[in-house]
């Protein structure tokens, strides 16, 4: 839920401050900066929270806290890659695949109940994937119609 917050509400000044600034509504470039701060706000949890995140991962895969690292290396990058011009395009597509191969680890995180921050088993559950999998979707669309449809 708060990467959500995040994205619509740096989306949304972003927005309001392009116009001040520019004199004109670019939303395409709003949505843009909210999924980049987006990114930055997500990547920070790899960081803080390695060990419950990697209580998302199959036991079979190796080196989880390392790949724990690296995604969240990837998130900022594509944070940076979004907001230039010349990578804006490949970024978006990379991304778009980034998602969708994330998506098994928090099915399984939702699955297992694994509360990422607290590194324990007790959180929201199954259910969460209501919201979760709507939400994946979402940063896929986020992300192909501001960067690569819109753009």
């Amino acid at each position: 839920m708060k990467p959500l917050v995040v994205l619509i509400t740096v989306t949304l000044i972003a927005f309001l401050l392009i116009k001040i600034f520019y004199g004109s509504y670019d939303i395409s470039h709003s949505a843009r900066i909210g999924m980049s701060v987006m990114l930055l706000f997500t990547a920070m949890g790899h960081f803080m929270f390695p060990d419950g995140l990697t209580m998302m991962l199959p036991d079979a895969i190796p080196l989880k806290k390392e790949i724990i690292y690296f995604t969240g290396v990837i998130e900022i990058a594509a944070a940076i890659g979004l907001q230039l011009k010349q990578f804006q395009n490949l970024t978006a597509w990379l991304l778009i695949v980034f998602f969708i191969i994330i998506l098994p680890a928090n099915i399984k995180g939702a699955i297992d109940q694994v509360n990422f921050q607290k590194g324990t088993y007790n959180g929201l559950g199954v259910s969460y994937l209501w919201f979760r999998v709507p939400l994946q979707i979402l940063f896929i669309l986020w992300v192909y119609l501001s960067a690569i449809r819109f753009s």
